[in-house]
């Protein structure tokens, strides 16, 4: 492995580390402190705004505002984000990524139906296991609400995901990723600006790394792309689990039963065969 392909996959842990950490940042926030779902997701986008449009140099493309599909992206990743932070306010870390997880699998069947892009019977079968592996993960009839509202979660983030591929050439990545950011926070504001928790250095800390770490994980998975193939580095974003599953457990002290665990491994195996196949 060359030092640059080295360095990119060294980014992409470091990348998918920091996001399960701005999540656990967000469950901190709404279990021990109080904090409204809405409040949490609203400020994160807020802090990833003002960060990513220090990081484009305060240049600001505005013709992207006018486009219908710019609003609808952020609308989807708002949705996900949202929904996200709701779940991890009544469940375990570990569990609510593997539900979010099904994202990734809904994006490759709406990139089929909308985007005409084809699947193999091996991407097939890899998909089904993947699915097959949420639901061991979410366990139907066992679960609380939150389960499924993270998998809400995923299925906002997988039309994200859909409408990226599909505006992946209008506009350079940093762009694309401050529409989303602050589209995110005006499209959240009315339902979590009026929030407003008490302020103390705990919960303004939190409320930045969260923002700070999230928007670091994406900048960082922009970076990592940049430098290598995306179809070597996508296997690594199932990093996420292991990252969560972890956190889980040292933070919070909970950890997936044998069953939602076997679901974890299944979904991240799949993922990684997926993403090998369309080599």
């Amino acid at each position: 492995m060359n030092r640059g392909l080295l360095l990119s996959v060294a980014l992409m842990f470091v990348a998918m580390s920091l996001i399960p950490m701005g999540d656990t940042a967000a469950k901190l926030l709404t279990t021990e402190h109080g904090v409204a779902p809405f409040f949490v997701a609203f400020s994160r986008f807020g802090v990833g705004a003002l960060m990513i449009l220090a990081f484009a140099g305060f240049r600001v493309e505005w013709r992207l505002y006018r486009d219908w599909r710019v609003w609808l992206r952020a609308g989807f990743v708002a949705g996900g984000i949202a929904c996200m932070v709701t779940a991890l306010r009544t469940e375990p870390m570990a569990t609510v990524f593997g539900a979010f997880f099904v994202g990734p699998i809904f994006s490759y069947v709406l990139s089929v139906l909308l985007l005409g892009e084809r699947v193999t019977r091996f991407q097939t079968v890899f998909l089904m296991a993947g699915f097959g592996g949420v639901l061991l993960v979410v366990q139907p009839g066992t679960g609380g609400v939150g389960l499924w509202i993270a998998v809400l979660a995923g299925l906002f983030y997988g039309s994200y995901l859909t409408m990226s591929r599909y505006l992946s050439d209008l506009a350079p990545p940093r762009q694309l990723m401050l529409t989303q950011t602050a589209l995110g926070t005006l499209l959240l504001a009315p339902l979590g600006a009026w929030q407003v928790p008490e302020f103390h250095a705990t919960v303004t800390a939190l409320v930045i790394f969260s923002g700070v770490a999230s928007a670091s994980g994406n900048l960082l998975l922009v970076v990592a792309y940049r430098r290598a193939d995306a179809t070597v580095l996508a296997p690594f974003v199932y990093f996420q689990l292991i990252s969560a599953t972890m956190l889980g457990w040292t933070v919070f002290g909970t950890f997936p039963n044998p069953l939602a665990l076997t679901g974890l491994a299944i979904l991240m195996a799949a993922g990684i065969g997926t993403v090998l196949l369309k080599r």
